[in-house]
């Protein structure tokens, strides 16, 4: 599908012309387009790209099969720009569409071969008002990318929550086998998203840079803007895998030590039966001369002794903590 919007003197004049006259009004002095081509046919890729605007065929190729990394090239009269809009459901990691930018002087073609809620919101926000006043193909780009951005938000507002849902585990004393695929999950998503923000953001800081000629001075400090957000959702991203890492060092000494109680507690039971041990043997011995087996008293006497001992070894134990 393309949409296609018109501007002269930076107002919206008309929508969704025929596609064979968008190689005539690119040229018309005082015109600026915006051609977006969503879930595009061959035969509109060919009619956009190839006849009406003169893409180099290489780009075209690029465009059509998809590339796992943004990219920024700068070709005679346009600039050609790859980015990723991520899309993050509970239920799975990150997923990227690709969104392609051709930026020139007095046209911007978009095009992505699945839909994109940013392109769409954009897209919306023109048409129902068209008397605002766009001034270049350049801030299409920026409100675009802008709309980008804020899409991370849900995402990390949901990773924000999952890790909650894991500290709070931890805090509760929650199962090996329910905290590790946790945990293994969750820092996977981390991995993820900080591989999507960080070629994107030194991608939106070469905008930003005020270095291209197809970029005016004063939409910089708005693509420097973008450029500090995506660096902020990086930093955010990599403080939350090392806050998923403590937490999980946590429930590990925990784990340990609650084992090393336990240990503690049993060797404290074990020491308590020296006594009745020593005493079991010495008297358990098969000698025929054993003049305390005949002494009169000696049953009560073994046992006092016995009780004497283990109380004394429990005091012992519980003054030095043991116990």
């Amino acid at each position: 599908m393309v949409t296609t919007l018109v501007y002269r003197e930076n107002k919206i004049v008309a929508q969704n012309p025929p596609i064979e006259s968008l190689g005539v009004l690119r040229t018309e002095p005082g015109v600026l387009l915006w051609v977006d081509l969503s879930e595009p046919t061959p035969e509109e890729t060919q009619a956009v790209l190839e006849a009406a605007f003169a893409i180099h065929p290489l780009a075209i190729e690029d465009c059509v099969i998809d590339t796992p990394f943004p990219k920024l090239e700068e070709f005679d009269d346009y600039l050609y720009l790859v980015m990723h809009a991520v899309d993050y459901k509970q239920t799975e990691h990150f997923t990227t569409t690709e969104l392609n930018f051709f930026l020139g002087r007095n046209f911007l073609l978009t095009f992505h071969k699945q839909p994109l809620r940013p392109v769409q919101a954009v897209l919306e926000r023109y048409q129902k008002n068209p008397s605002t006043l766009v001034r270049g193909p350049d801030r299409f780009t920026h409100v675009i990318l802008d709309h980008m951005v804020e899409a991370y938000k849900p995402a990390m507002d949901a990773l924000h929550e999952e890790l909650d849902c894991v500290e709070k585990g931890v805090l509760q004393g929650i199962s090996p086998d329910e905290l590790f695929p946790l945990v293994i999950s969750l820092r996977k998503k981390f991995s993820a998203l900080r591989q999507i923000v960080r070629p994107q953001r030194e991608i939106v800081g070469t905008l930003s840079d005020g270095k291209l000629k197809l970029i005016r001075s004063v939409m910089v400090p708005y693509l420097r803007d973008l450029t500090e957000d995506l660096a902020r959702i990086e930093g955010q991203a990599n403080a939350w895998a090392e806050q998923l890492i403590l937490s999980f060092r946590v429930y590990l000494n925990r784990s340990s030590h609650e084992a090393n109680e336990g240990i503690r507690v049993l060797t404290g039971i074990t020491a308590l039966t020296i006594p009745v041990l020593i005493f079991a043997g010495w008297f358990g011995m098969n000698f025929s001369n054993m003049h305390e087996l005949e002494w009169r008293h000696g049953y009560a006497g073994a046992a006092a002794l016995v009780l004497v001992s283990t109380l004394a070894m429990l005091r012992f134990m519980r003054k030095r903590k043991w116990l």
